[in-house]
């Protein structure tokens, strides 16, 4: 993971059977699932902002852009480390950073980053990130 001003965080999940395909190991769209699930997570345990209630002010966040980097594959029944931070944050959404490990190896199984955009959902359209979620987000 990228150095960074921000705080990283971790979650654990094991690998489930309805995650492996037909080369018996983890799908790679699962991969984004994990991330998902961490952030979930992270959002109301480190940043006192369940997604529910983020909703319920109006907005939600968007995946604008992924990049995923598939290092070592993982298989049913391993637990999987993932550390996720902020990398940056601005006015127009920010850029979330990842790394899944293996806990058993140690070992990074893939890594990456998320550009997210913020959105009205009443309309569906990008709006800006305000202040106040910035300051949120910056711990």
């Amino acid at each position: 993971m990228e150095n960074t001003a921000y705080s990283i965080f971790e979650s654990e999940l094991k690998v489930r059977p309805d995650d492996i395909d037909m080369f018996n190991h983890v799908h790679n769209s699962k991969y984004f699932d994990y991330v998902l699930a961490a952030r979930y997570d992270q959002m109301a345990e480190f940043y006192k902002m369940p997604m529910e209630s983020f909703l319920s002010s109006g907005f939600g966040w968007v995946v604008r852009t992924a990049m995923v980097e598939f290092k070592r594959p993982l298989v049913l029944g391993d637990v999987i480390i993932i550390r996720t931070g902020i990398l940056t944050i601005n006015e127009k959404g920010c850029r979330v950073q990842f790394e899944i490990k293996n806990k058993r190896s140690g070992k990074v199984a893939s890594d990456g980053w998320f550009d997210y955009v913020m959105i009205d959902i009443s309309t569906g359209k990008g709006c800006k990130v305000n202040d106040d979620m910035i300051k949120a987000y910056s711990i």
